[in-house]
């Protein structure tokens, strides 16, 4: 899509589509959103969603639906064995990756789940350019380990490399000469590094990475979750790839792998997911794990009323005029915060802007969790619900001690066609009032430490009155209103 330029007014991005449905938002007065924040244990996830304004915790089922993806669901056949609906979605899929064999699951941690217990097993290392939360903690789970070989420059904060999420290849190489092939239980490449950036990975790059495991005979998967943006990062900043097709360059990158699995909750716009799988032995290797973990082999834990807007999402997916508008609005913001001095990933990736609480808090320690106190700064200065990305998403080390993330991230997801960028101008404007009085925020520690997944449901608590001086400040400002 060419972007929209403007005779007199600056260039901004434009919305290919008119809003058919609202909701209505609410925003407290900060003397109570420190009220919320101290209920829900300095932790966003706990927050109630009637008590955000600007809800930017992640961009996984909460994009807005077409109206044909609406209409798709009316049509659903509600059967627990056989429904059509399934076999609508699976074509569509077969059409688009040209991989015929689909397991439906509910969503994408549930196909990690399938995978990792099928394919790994004890002392097994699972090579990765970056991990995820879910994927790296169902993999430990069963006794494997992962081997993390982004590119170096992918963990810089500030650059203009178009693909930062690309793998080391030498790295990858050498990785599986010391782990042995056999003891490799697969390549995982995620397409769109989620918890550096959002940063994509380009398709020459797959294509080398997946012919070196080809060669040594190693399983190739790529997690296609956030797809949609990297496809409209291939199609714009990769040499040769600008007068191909999305669809076209879709399915060049499928034709690479082995196995593709996806969060429907991102890629397709519902609430759901699935592993495509090309070799049919493969496949009968897993089908018998959907029915124990997920449901019957043509639902898989989904809604058949998901089923049927995901078909539709799919195709909407491979529509530049839809999947341009996240990365554009993204862009806008990180390069208005840039402007501002504020320290933000860029360039810009997909799922949203990333914040660099390492350089914003610099005083606050890594043990006390300077990305998870930032994110709840941003919800007592503006009710902005973001995502921690840093230490606190790790996992402890065996001895207990703190596994320091690379990065110390603060996530502002923009879920695909919700936001106006009036409500963007307010973000912008909010957190570069926070990085101005940062020097009032200090750090957490943990009440409640569950032993997985802990940024889920941790309860935690401030290392000082640090939010009650920062809610005076912003209310000597702003009001007590606002």
């Amino acid at each position: 899509m060419p972007q929209i330029k403007f005779y007199k007014h600056e260039q901004i991005p434009m919305e290919m589509h008119k809003v058919k449905i609202v909701q209505q938002l609410n925003l407290l007065p900060a003397d109570q959103r420190l009220e919320k924040m101290k209920e829900a244990g300095f932790n966003t996830f706990q927050l109630h969603n009637i008590d955000i304004f600007m809800d930017m915790l992640t961009d996984s089922g909460v994009n807005a639906m077409s109206d044909e993806m609406q209409a798709a669901m009316l049509r659903a056949d509600d059967a627990y064995a056989g429904s059509e609906s399934f076999f609508r979605m699976q074509r569509k899929l077969d059409e688009l990756f040209g991989i015929p064999y689909c397991l439906p699951a509910h969503q994408g941690r549930a196909c990690e789940n399938i995978l990792a217990t099928r394919f790994v097993k004890p002392g097994n290392c699972v090579i990765m350019n970056y991990h995820f939360t879910t994927a790296k903690a169902h993999i430990t789970r069963v006794g494997g380990y992962v081997e993390e070989l982004v590119k170096k420059e992918g963990l810089e904060t500030h650059s203009d490399l178009p693909f930062k999420g690309d793998i080391d290849l030498e790295a990858l190489e050498a990785c599986i000469q010391k782990e042995t092939p056999e003891n490799v239980s697969f390549l995982r490449i995620e397409s769109g590094t989620n918890l550096i950036g959002g940063q994509p990975v380009s398709y020459a790059n797959m294509k080398a990475a997946t012919d070196i495991c080809k060669k040594y005979g190693i399983v190739t998967v790529l997690d296609a979750s956030l797809l949609q943006d990297n496809l409209y990062f291939i199609k714009v900043r990769e040499e040769g790839m600008q007068d191909k097709p999305v669809r076209e360059i879709n399915r060049m990158i499928a034709d690479l792998f082995d196995i593709i699995y996806m969060s429907s909750r991102k890629f397709g716009f519902a609430r759901g997911g699935a592993i495509l799988v090309r070799d049919e032995e493969m496949f009968h290797s897993m089908e018998d794990l959907v029915p124990m973990y997920e449901g019957f082999l043509t639902y898989g834990g989904m809604s058949v009323k998901e089923i049927e807007a995901i078909t539709v999402g799919l195709d909407e997916s491979m529509d530049m005029d839809i999947i341009s508008q996240g990365p554009q609005f993204i862009d806008y913001c990180v390069r208005v915060l840039d402007d501002y001095g504020v320290p933000v990933i860029t360039p810009g990736g997909g799922l949203g802007a990333h914040l660099d609480a390492t350089e914003i808090l610099s005083h606050v320690p890594q043990e006390e969790y300077p990305a998870g106190a930032l994110t709840c700064a941003l919800y007592l200065c503006g009710s902005i619900r973001g995502m921690e990305r840093g230490t606190l998403s790790e996992e402890r080390n065996a001895d207990g001690s703190e596994r320091l993330a690379s990065m110390e991230l603060v996530r502002l997801a923009f879920p695909r066609r919700v936001f106006t960028l009036s409500q963007t101008e307010y973000v912008i404007d909010r957190v570069k009032w926070v990085y101005d009085h940062r020097d009032l925020i200090g750090g957490l520690r943990f009440v409640h430490e569950p032993a997985t997944l802990r940024f889920f449901t941790g309860i935690l608590e401030a290392t000082s009155d640090w939010p009650e001086k920062l809610v005076e400040a912003y209310k000597a400002d702003f009001g007590p209103d606002q």
